[in-house]
């Protein structure tokens, strides 16, 4: 099985992350192994976990049985709060359930509550990547101040903040802010977060002959912004998956950006 030519954006640390991701919230058991198994077929090379999610053991395994190697497949895990002050137990049990040797992408999945407890969670993250259990290291659910009070305590940018993002939720000035610091902004929940039938959505996936979803996903891809739909259903995997054959041009980019107000 080749692996399809994706568009990826670089991390800090000359990682290369594909900007379409796999989500696997909920996907749990065997549907989990399935759904992954399906997305790995269908060309995702970015697969999205979380200790949180009670599912790296299946995307280990269906990674594994997908007969790709491994150093074609990039997986995200997170750290979950209620780990604060346990993160090299939850990276060792993560890489073992995962049956890997490292993660490519190890996030904080929220942040703690006050700068004294988010710091010292940082500088362990840190030291993962450092020892090679992780590529890079980054962060979820963060705001700007929050990143800026790790940067200044450590001089080291998280390399990802994944956060909740959509036509919807389009801010400029937070996607800029990230750019600036670079720092790559990863969207989630891409599709709840949408109306798909919104008549701008909707003209623009005519013109192009796909879907409103499918448009939904080459907008953040063409504003190099990553994005990881979920599903547990094949078709629609194969459908989020096929989305490298048109892309949207400039005044159609602007009309999606103004869905967010």
């Amino acid at each position: 099985m080749t692996s399809p030519v994706q568009p990826t954006v670089l991390l800090s640390g000359e990682v290369r992350m594909p900007l379409l991701g796999f989500g696997t919230w909920q996907a749990t058991g065997q549907a989990g192994y399935e759904a992954v198994l399906a997305a790995l077929d269908a060309g995702y090379r970015h697969i999205d976990t979380a200790t949180m999610y009670g599912n790296e053991r299946e995307v280990g395994r269906a990674v594994k049985e997908s007969g790709l190697r491994r150093e074609d497949v990039f997986i995200t895990t997170k750290l979950p709060p209620e780990r604060v002050g346990r993160e090299r137990e939850t990276i060792e049990e993560s890489l073992a359930a995962l049956d890997t040797d490292y993660v490519d992408l190890w996030l904080v999945h929220w942040s703690p509550t006050t700068p004294a407890e988010g710091i010292p969670v940082w500088r362990e993250m840190l030291a993962a990547r450092d020892e090679n259990m992780a590529r890079a290291v980054g962060v979820s659910n963060h705001s700007i101040s929050q990143i800026d009070e790790l940067v200044q305590a450590t001089e080291e940018n998280p390399a990802v903040n994944q956060i909740r993002w959509g036509p919807s939720l389009y801010e400029r000035q937070v996607h800029a802010a990230h750019r600036d610091r670079g720092v790559v902004l990863e969207g989630y929940s891409p599709l709840r977060t949408t109306d798909l039938a919104d008549p701008v959505l909707v003209r623009i996936a005519a013109a192009h002959n796909v879907s409103p979803a499918q448009v939904v996903l080459r907008w953040h891809i063409d504003h190099e912004i990553v994005v990881i739909p979920k599903s547990v259903t094949p078709e629609r995997i194969r459908a989020n998956a096929d989305v490298f054959h048109f892309s949207l041009t400039a005044p159609e980019m602007r009309d999606i950006d103004a869905l967010g107000g």
